[in-house]
């Protein structure tokens, strides 16, 4: 007996399919020189196992709906490109502490449970301000991540490569992997929180309020199970979840799929994508792409977004108002966030509409050092973030999370902070390829700031 047809849910997007997006404008699209090649590409890519599961992308849209109520916090932060080269357990299992660490800071201070999402695990893609790069007379293909092209400057090295998606997509799974297998094993264990201590930030300024928050932990788990009489569950291990910037089509077009007993199309390279700022207009191929999928997806919101084309937007990837389904990530840039911010605020607020509105401090605020390094400064990062929570509070809205670039490694990419770096120590160990990152250091005086900054304003006025 024939099994009966699933019905159809009335907002499945219409004339949709993961190729549709070919017939929109494509801002940041690398020209393959050889179209054989990147169908072949794409071809191997559609028979190989997605990376994650139609069940956890649903399971994170809940978290985000809880996120959107204020009933939880996201933090989302990673490395602003990851490189074929990182791919190894210390770099990874470094990026897996520092947002552990992050979010005890936060889980700590807030009293919320919080969000965990990386930055990795497929964010090998970045846009870039020109197609092509000049030295020396020498015009080349501007270098677009790891999953495009090397950032040598050959024309050998920056020729587009397609078969260099299937090596993302095996480095992603690579991550996704280590990363579970840690989780699974009880690196996340709440008993035992000192084992997500780094090295080499012993000496940090910030190292003894850390350790003083860890003991404190410890000691209320520790107290809870005394009364109980027996081991708190469900402190072993935690959720975790990856995005990226889906700015390759190609790549996010080949890993979407439909699965059985689910409706619809889910991007299974991620989890959580996100639409770039310089990708996200209305007519363009991302966001005919994003429409589409049943993934949680978010947006970069710029200084330059208006009122009327943030509701489009609107109208657009969230017809139905899903709970949980899309995000806003603002990045205006401390000089430019009062100023810029408070309509858009405002215009979706006022039309009713639910979003989770997130803060990106990092993008807004980049800028060249005296020395000649790309960097940006700590004090801006923080004004931005701190003017982003005033903002929200006096339009009546709810600042939801933050969203960082940031490592785990002993990199000087970004200046001030609790070590006030200067431009002179941008030299000693500058090691991204593309933007300037928060150090661990860093991530985790943001982390104390965000909380400093709820109980600030929490607190009743006299």
């Amino acid at each position: 007996m024939a099994s009966p047809e699933r019905p159809q849910p009335v907002n499945l997007a219409e004339g949709w399919s993961p190729a549709s997006w070919r017939d929109r404008p494509a801002a940041q699209l690398p020209a393959y020189p050889d179209p054989v090649a990147l169908a072949q590409a794409m071809d191997e890519l559609r028979a190989l196992p997605p990376l994650v599961t139609s069940w956890e992308i649903l399971a994170l849209k809940q978290q985000l709906a809880e996120a959107q109520e204020g009933r939880r916090f996201l933090l989302q932060a990673g490395d602003c490109a990851e490189n074929f080269g990182e791919c190894t357990s210390a770099v990874i299992s470094n990026r897996l502490k520092v947002l552990l660490q992050m979010s005890l800071v936060l889980v700590h201070g807030l009293r919320l449970p919080v969000l965990r999402v990386g930055r990795f695990a497929g964010q090998y893609a970045k846009p870039r301000s020109a197609d092509t790069e000049t030295r020396d007379g020498t015009t080349l293909p501007s270098y677009r991540g790891d999953i495009v092209n090397a950032p040598d400057f050959t024309a050998e090295a920056r020729t587009p490569d397609p078969r260099r998606m299937i090596k993302a997509h095996a480095r992603s799974a690579m991550t996704m992997n280590f990363v579970r297998a840690l989780i699974d094993g009880g690196f996340a264990d709440l008993h035992h929180p000192e084992y997500w201590n780094l090295e080499w930030v012993g000496h940090s300024p910030l190292a003894e309020d850390y350790r003083r928050m860890v003991s404190g932990i410890g000691d209320a788990v520790r107290f809870m199970e005394t009364l109980s009489g027996s081991e708190v569950h469900n402190l072993n291990r935690v959720d975790f979840y990856t995005s990226h910037e889906a700015l390759l089509l190609p790549y996010e077009e080949a890993q979407t799929r439909q699965v059985p007993r689910q409706w619809g199309w889910f991007n299974l390279s991620t989890h959580f994508p996100w639409i770039g700022m310089r990708t996200a207009a209305l007519d363009g191929a991302h966001a005919e792409y994003f429409r589409g999928i049943r993934n949680p997806v978010a947006v970069k919101v710029g200084p330059s977004a208006t009122p009327d084309a943030l509701l489009r937007l609107i109208d657009l990837l969230n017809p139905g108002d899903e709970p949980g389904r899309l995000t806003f990530i603002h990045r205006m840039g401390a000089a430019q966030v009062a100023e810029k911010l408070p309509a858009l605020l405002d215009a979706v607020r006022r039309d009713g509409r639910r979003v989770l509105w997130v803060c990106d401090p990092m993008h807004g605020n980049t800028e060249n050092s005296s020395n000649g390094y790309k960097t940006r400064r700590f004090a801006n990062i923080r004004s931005e973030l701190e003017q982003s929570f005033d903002l929200h509070a006096a339009a009546g809205t709810r600042l939801g999370g933050v969203h960082l670039e940031l490592t785990g490694e002993d990199v000087t990419e970004c200046t001030g902070g609790a070590r006030d770096l200067t431009d002179a120590d941008l030299a000693r160990a500058y090691r991204s390829t593309v933007d300037p990152r928060l150090n661990y250091e860093q991530g985790l005086e943001v982390a104390m700031l965000v909380v400093r900054k709820q109980a600030q304003l929490a607190a009743p006025r006299r």
